[in-house]
């Protein structure tokens, strides 16, 4: 059995909020009667604003490239990636974006 690893104080109850991750639906998995699962609708990443990180590499330094093999890809995500790291900045920008915070 799978369980989460916390529980919450005695009289709250906790909301947590997931994908539809086949890990987060398994009846494996036991949660206690104090917290509730909301799962996000499928196909959403606009509710998911860690979605919207991936579009900036992707949308900057990955685009319009042709990859001669696989470790070629691997090499350029790494180092895209590695860029946008090194710019928190820009990562918090992304995720307060009216794009992700949109109603």
């Amino acid at each position: 059995m799978w369980t989460y690893i916390f529980d919450t104080d005695p009289g709250a109850h906790a909301v947590l909020i997931l994908d539809r991750a086949g890990w987060h639906r398994t009846p494996k998995l036991v949660v206690p009667a104090s917290i509730t699962l909301l799962f996000l609708p499928p196909r959403a990443p606009d509710l998911k604003p860690v979605e919207n990180v991936w579009h900036f590499p992707r949308d900057n330094w990955l685009f319009s490239r042709i990859f001669a093999n696989y470790d070629d890809i691997v090499a350029h995500c790494c180092h895209a990636w590695n860029k946008l790291v090194d710019q928190p900045w820009k990562i918090i920008s992304i995720g307060m974006s009216d794009r992700a915070h949109r109603q």
